[in-house]
């Protein structure tokens, strides 16, 4: 134990608040926040989870599936993307294999009038057309679908930036959040200074690399580390807030 603990094991007037003189309101109020706020990373991982898996065509989530998602399958298309990944449960293999065969062929105005438009007017109107007010391509017309039936260079520069600026202030938030709670351990001060930095850190740099992996596919891997170092930072931060929440004791020493 550090001297900085033991010193406040005793309670002297000077020392910093601790989460034993929280009041149980305090408590209560810390202890629901951060199992909210963990179970939201839970559901954003499983979220993370069923749009990226099997972009690459194959089960799973991998690198790869990072990489397509932000670089693009330059040899094929945005739609055959999707179609082999998170829209797969939406089209069967035969007709799958025929939008394919049309993408291939050069996806000409004819082969979707005659072939596409119908298999999609079963499978895929409820969401890709105008009315349905989805932030989704129009897959009505030929006009809508034709900029997703060319070559795919993954997630726009446009949309990076929307959502890039979205997640900074939103998981930012939610950094300052848990860190302002975190800030009442009973730590090593490098450690504690530390762990309060990563998540800023990791938020920052896996952002970052989106941008990166558009232009370098590479990149990815700094994703998913970035992405890891994240998960386990507020994990250790959630963890041990709440371990000290409930089970942290200042010790008194008689007649001080």
């Amino acid at each position: 134990m550090s001297a900085q603990q033991q010193a406040e094991e005793v309670c002297p007037a000077t020392r910093p608040r601790r989460f034993y003189d929280c009041t149980l309101n305090e408590k209560l109020l810390y202890t629901s926040f951060l199992l909210l706020a963990g179970a939201a990373y839970l559901m954003a991982i499983a979220y993370l989870y069923t749009s990226f898996a099997g972009i690459d065509g194959k089960p799973g989530l991998s690198v790869e599936d990072v990489a397509e998602n932000y670089y693009g399958n330059r040899s094929g298309t945005r739609l055959e993307s999707a179609l082999r990944g998170p829209m797969a449960s939406y089209i069967d293999i035969e007709q799958r294999n025929h939008v394919v065969e049309w993408l291939k062929s050069g996806a000409s105005e004819s082969g979707y009038d005659s072939t596409i438009r119908p298999i999609f007017a079963k499978r895929c109107f409820g969401c890709h057309s105008a009315a349905s007010g989805l932030s989704v391509p129009d897959f009505t017309t030929y006009a809508g679908i034709k900029p997703v039936a060319n070559v795919d260079t993954g997630v726009s520069l446009h949309s990076l930036m929307k959502v890039s600026h979205i997640h900074l202030f939103g998981i930012g938030l939610v950094a300052l959040s848990i860190g302002l709670i975190f800030r009442f351990a009973l730590l090593p001060a490098w450690f504690q200074h530390t762990l309060t930095l990563l998540p800023f850190i990791a938020i920052f740099t896996d952002i970052l690399a989106w941008f990166f992996t558009k232009w370098d596919p590479h990149y990815a891997y700094i994703v998913v580390i970035a992405g890891a170092v994240l998960g386990v930072a507020w994990a250790a931060q959630i963890g041990i807030s709440l371990f000290q929440i409930w089970f942290l004791k200042c010790r008194v020493i008689p007649g001080k």
